[in-house]
């Protein structure tokens, strides 16, 4: 199922301000949040969705990567989540902080992921995979080695040595510390994240020795990466979750994927078109004849017709790269040069020569020659 446009999900439109986006995300996390939708697998599934759009549009990065590329350049990659699999901790470790009050749970989670306590997140990592035009033209399926923190089989991610925790004494096991402070406004309180566990509400009992108490060690680990087809370089994509582990259990990073575009020998790309430029000889622009010219795939035979002009393009249609967001393929546009020998034979100077006097030698003084972008623009746009 095709994913909702970000913007139409929180009722936006494209040149709305970070507060316009965080105002519509509020009213619709509160609107269908589970503690006011019990039961209700619509309303939660309208919830993870706002949150999904939320997260992407209140990012400037991510949010211009959406508006260049669509859903492909922020979870194009294999192992996007998608609404439907985004973790409620997530959501409220991340967001919590957007509820404010409007459920008596000063991180907005309620219950969930223990109260308001902070659930720690890995770092993101960031990786270049080059690709070439064929791999472009029909996606491809990319193995990376990435050394990065994973969690400690020792402890299953906990820090732990025996899995046990004590409840922080400074916050009683909340992760925040409440003050109430006298104004003359009246009592005043106020939370903040607990300076003894971090705002986790729990204190490793006894460390594990592999981990050292942190539940994350360093390993290289084999990511399979689905590449979509029709990227260009510079985009950059995103797997979620696959980035570094978060100590002591919580939530992983993303991998950003940079894509880099490696220079094909023969054909450029413009966009979604690719260029090739043929250089014939005078008699097969005069005569007229059948080349072959390569493409993505292999090699396609074209007919020179006779009379053809150095500077002519030739369409061959739906033969360039498909879009990324599936809205077509472009075409490979083939400019002509017609070739001018600098060495001839005596023989070949002297028939030239006899042609000299014919009309259909004579170039034309009212016919003006296009620039290459000149003659270019009409498929550019």
């Amino acid at each position: 199922m095709a994913k909702r446009d970000y913007y139409e999900i929180l009722g936006i439109t494209k040149n709305a301000s970070e507060e316009e986006i965080k105002k519509a995300y509020r009213k619709l996390a509160i609107k269908f949040h589970p503690d006011k939708n019990p039961d209700d697998k619509t309303a939660e599934d309208k919830f993870k969705e706002a949150a999904e759009a939320y997260e992407i549009l209140s990012n400037p990065d991510k949010r211009a990567r959406y508006n260049q590329y669509g859903h492909a350049g922020v979870g194009g990659a294999s192992g996007g989540q998608g609404h439907g699999g985004m973790n409620m901790d997530d959501i409220f470790s991340q967001f919590g902080d957007i509820f404010g009050g409007a459920f008596g749970f000063g991180g907005g989670g309620g219950n969930r992921g223990g109260g308001g306590r902070r659930m720690n997140r890995g770092s993101n990592l960031r990786v270049k995979v080059k690709l070439n035009l064929k791999e472009i033209a029909n996606g491809a399926e990319k193995k990376i080695k990435v050394n990065k923190y994973v969690g400690c089989k020792t402890c299953s991610g906990s820090g732990a040595k025996n899995g046990q925790y004590d409840a922080c004494k400074q916050c009683n096991g909340s992760g925040v510390v409440t003050r109430v402070q006298q104004t003359i406004l009246g009592a005043m309180q106020t939370q903040t994240t607990c300076p003894g566990c971090s705002g986790e509400g729990r204190i490793v009992k006894d460390k594990c020795n592999t981990c050292h108490g942190d539940g994350i060690v360093r390993e290289e680990e084999i990511i399979t990466i689905n590449m979509p087809a029709g990227v260009a370089e510079g985009m950059q994509l995103s797997m979620s979750g696959k980035g570094n582990a978060a100590p002591r259990g919580g939530i992983n990073g993303d991998l950003l994927i940079v894509i880099e575009e490696e220079d094909h020998p023969d054909l450029k790309r413009e966009g979604n078109h690719l260029i090739y430029s043929l250089n014939i000889s005078f008699p097969d622009a005069a005569i007229g004849t059948n080349v072959e010219i390569p493409t993505i795939d292999a090699k396609a035979k074209i007919k020179i017709e006779p009379g053809t002009q150095s500077g002519r393009v030739l369409r061959l249609k739906g033969k360039g790269l498909p879009d990324v967001n599936s809205y077509g393929r472009g075409d490979l546009l083939v400019e002509i040069s017609v070739y001018t020998p600098t060495h001839l034979s005596p023989d070949e100077r002297k028939a030239l020569e006899n042609l000299k006097g014919s009309k259909n030698f004579e170039p034309n003084p009212n016919k003006k020659e296009k620039g290459f972008f000149e003659r270019m623009k009409d498929y550019f746009e």
